[in-house]
C-alpha cells in the first residue's frame, strides 16, 4: 500500500511542478523561450499522464490483490460509479460555466485534471470501504486529499478570477492543503499494510451507497434541465454507464451472495458430517439449560433418540451424586458468557442412567458455543471398568481374590492409627497350611490351586465380617480382627480355634479328597508398636506352633503386667 501511495504523491507532485514551471516560463520574451516553455510543458504533460497511469494502475492492483474474481470486480465497478457520477456533475458545471457561443473542446484540457482527480478518487473511496476499519487511514487520507485537489482544479476552471474566502485564496488553500495530505498518506496507520478484505461482510451502509451515484447523476441532469441546458452525448453516455455499473454491480453481488451461499452450504454438510459420523455425543445446551442439539451418536451409546432429548434441561439421566461439579462447570461457564469472557473448557466426569436403567461412565468436555454451551461426551465405562479391575489386581490375590500383602499392611497401618485408649486393639493372625506341599506335588497345582480357594473361603466365613482377611503368598494366610477380640485374649483365641477347625476339614478337590492342618501365630498390637513389628511378632508365633508339632496355636505377647482378665475385659 505504502509503495502504490507513493506512486500517487509522485504523480501529483510531477502536476506541481509542471503549474510552477508552467507559470513562470511565460514571462520570459524571446524564441528561445518559447521552445522551452513547449518542450517543458510536453514533458510535464507527458509525465502527469504516465505517473498519474502508474497511480490508477496501483490502485486497481490494490483493489483486486485479495478476494475473488466477483470481489474485486465489484470493487472496480463501485469506483467507476462514483468517478461517473463525479464526472457527470462536473460536465454539467463545465457546460454552465463555459460561453455559450464557444467551443466546449477548449476547456476539455482542464477538464482532464478533474478527470484524473475523479477516476484516482472514486477507487480509492471504493478501496476505503473494502480494508478493515485499522486499514482504512492512510486511504481515507488519500481520498481526502484527491477530493480536495478535485475541488482545486473544478475551482480554477468555474472561476473566471481567483476565488476568494474571507481574504482565504480557495484554489490555493485547496491546492497546498491536498498536496501534503497526498505526502502523508503513504505514513498513515495502514499505509505499509496488506490489504485483506473479510469476503462475507457487507455492511448494510455498502449495500445502500451503491444508489448514491445513481442519484447523484440524477440530481445533476435534472438541475441541468430545469435551468434550461440540453442535455448532450457526453451526459447520457456518463450517467448511463453509471446506472449500467449499478445493474452490473447488483448482478455480481448476487452472484457473490450465491457463491457464499453454496460455500455456507458445503461447510455445514462438511461439519455435519463430521458431527454425526463422531463416536462421541455432541450436545447444544442454551444459557438457562435447556437442550438445542443432541448428536445422533446418543442412540447408539445411550440408548436416546436425538429428538426425546431436545428442549429438556440439564441435568439430563445424570447420577444424583455427580451433579454437584457438573452444575459448578456448567454455571462457571454460563457466568463467563454473560460477562463476555472466554475462559478455558472444563472437564467433567459423570455417570448417566441410559434407556435401558444401566449407569455408564461418562468423560464430558463443556466449552463455550455461539448458542450457550456445546458438551463434547465421550463413554469411558470400559476405561474406568479396567481401571478398577487393574487396580483390584494390584492390591488383591489373583487366585483367591484376597487382599495381598501390601493391602493387608496398609490395613493393619489404619487399624493402629484408628487405635485410642477407648479402643480395643487388633489382633492378627498369621497362618500357614501344613501338608499342602504333599497335596500340590501329588495331585498337581490344578489341585493345589483350588484347595487354596477353597482355604481362603473357609478362611473368610470363620472371621467376622468386618475383619480383613489376605494371603501373603504360597500357603500362607493372615487375619486382622479388630474390636473385642484384641482386647481378650482369650476371644482372639477362640477365633484362631474356629479357623483351625475349619481349615483342618477335609477338601473335596475332584473326585478325592485332601486333608491339610494350619499353624497359627497370635500377635496383639500394644502401645508405640509398628505394623510391620506386629506382623513379624505373629510371624514369629506362627513358627513357634510348627516347631510344636503343627496343627498348633500359638500368641505371641509380652509378659503380662497386669492381673488377667475375663471375657467381659474386667479384671479378677
Amino acid at each position: 500500500m505504502r509503495l502504490r501511495l507513493l506512486l500517487l504523491a509522485v504523480s501529483v507532485a510531477a502536476g506541481g511542478l509542471h503549474h510552477l514551471v508552467a507559470g513562470q516560463l511565460p514571462s520570459s520574451r524571446g524564441w528561445s523561450a518559447g521552445v522551452l516553455h513547449s518542450g517543458v510543458e510536453l514533458l510535464a504533460v507527458a509525465g502527469i499522464a504516465v505517473c498519474l497511469g502508474l497511480a490508477v494502475a496501483g490502485l486497481v492492483v490494490a483493489a483486486t490483490d485479495s478476494g475473488t474474481t466477483l470481489v474485486w470486480l465489484r470493487r472496480l465497478l463501485d469506483g467507476w460509479m462514483i468517478a461517473g457520477s463525479l464526472l457527470t456533475l462536473g460536465w454539467v458545471l463545465l457546460l454552465h460555466r463555459a460561453d455559450p457561443g464557444a467551443d466546449v473542446s477548449g476547456s476539455l484540457l482542464d477538464l482532464g485534471r478533474v478527470v484524473t482527480d475523479i477516476l484516482v478518487l472514486g477507487l480509492l473511496v471504493a478501496l476505503r470501504f473494502c480494508l478493515r476499519p485499522r486499514e482504512r487511514t492512510a486511504v481515507t487520507v488519500a481520498a481526502v486529499a484527491l477530493a480536495l485537489l478535485a475541488v482545486s482544479d473544478m475551482l480554477r476552471i468555474l472561476l473566471s478570477a481567483p476565488g476568494t474566502w474571507c481574504g482565504i485564496p480557495l484554489v490555493a488553500t485547496c491546492s497546498m492543503t491536498g498536496l501534503f495530505l497526498v505526502a502523508a498518506a503513504p505514513w498513515m496507520p495502514g499505509g505499509a499494510s496488506v490489504v485483506g478484505v473479510d469476503q462475507r461482510e457487507m455492511p448494510v451502509i455498502g449495500v445502500v451507497a451503491a444508489f448514491a451515484p445513481v442519484v447523484v447523476c440524477a440530481l445533476a441532469m435534472a438541475a441541468h434541465t430545469l435551468a434550461g441546458g440540453h442535455t448532450d452525448v457526453v451526459m447520457v453516455t456518463l450517467a448511463g454507464s453509471v446506472l449500467l455499473g449499478l445493474g452490473a454491480r447488483q448482478g455480481v453481488t448476487h452472484a457473490d451472495h450465491l457463491r457464499l451461499t453454496r460455500e455456507a452450504a458445503a461447510h455445514e454438510a462438511h461439519y455435519r458430517t463430521l458431527v454425526d459420523g463422531s463416536s462421541d455425543v455432541i450436545t447444544v445446551v442454551s444459557l438457562d439449560g435447556r437442550v438445542l442439539y443432541v448428536s445422533p451418536a446418543v442412540r447408539e451409546i445411550f440408548g436416546y433418540r436425538p429428538e426425546e432429548l431436545v428442549g429438556d434441561r440439564l441435568p439430563l439421566y445424570s447420577h444424583p451424586d455427580d451433579l454437584a461439579p457438573l452444575l459448578e462447570a456448567v454455571e462457571t461457564l454460563r457466568q463467563e458468557a454473560e460477562s463476555g469472557t472466554r475462559g478455558p473448557g472444563r472437564c467433567v466426569s459423570c455417570r448417566v442412567r441410559t434407556a435401558d436403567g444401566r449407569w455408564r461412565h461418562v468423560e464430558s468436555t463443556i466449552s463455550h458455543h455461539s448458542e450457550g454451551l456445546i458438551f463434547n461426551s465421550r463413554d469411558v465405562t470400559e476405561r474406568v471398568v479396567l481401571q478398577a479391575q487393574l487396580e483390584h489386581l494390584a492390591f488383591h490375590d489373583a487366585l483367591t481374590g484376597l487382599p495381598n500383602r501390601a493391602l493387608f499392611a496398609d490395613r493393619v497401618e489404619h487399624a493402629l492409627l484408628k487405635r485410642s485408649a477407648d479402643t480395643t486393639p487388633p489382633a492378627v493372625l498369621f497362618l500357614d497350611l501344613d501338608g499342602f506341599k504333599a497335596v500340590n506335588d501329588s495331585a498337581g497345582h490344578a489341585a493345589g490351586d483350588a484347595l487354596l480357594v477353597q482355604a481362603a473361603r473357609r478362611l473368610q466365613a470363620a472371621v467376622r465380617a468386618g475383619d480383613t482377611v489376605a494371603r501373603l503368598g504360597g500357603d500362607e494366610f493372615a487375619a486382622l480382627l479388630e474390636g473385642e477380640a484384641g482386647r481378650c485374649p482369650s476371644r482372639t483365641r477362640e477365633v484362631a480355634e474356629r479357623v483351625l477347625s475349619s481349615l483342618t476339614t477335609p477338601y473335596r478337590i475332584g473326585s478325592t479328597e485332601a486333608v491339610v492342618s494350619a499353624s497359627i501365630g497370635i500377635a496383639v498390637a500394644t502401645p508405640g508398636i509398628t505394623p510391620e513389628e506386629l506382623l513379624h511378632n505373629a510371624d514369629l508365633a506362627m513358627y513357634e506352633a510348627k516347631a510344636a508339632g503343627k496343627g498348633r496355636i500359638r500368641m505371641h505377647r509380652p509378659q503380662p503386667r497386669n492381673s488377667p482378665c475375663d471375657c467381659t475385659g474386667k479384671r479378677k
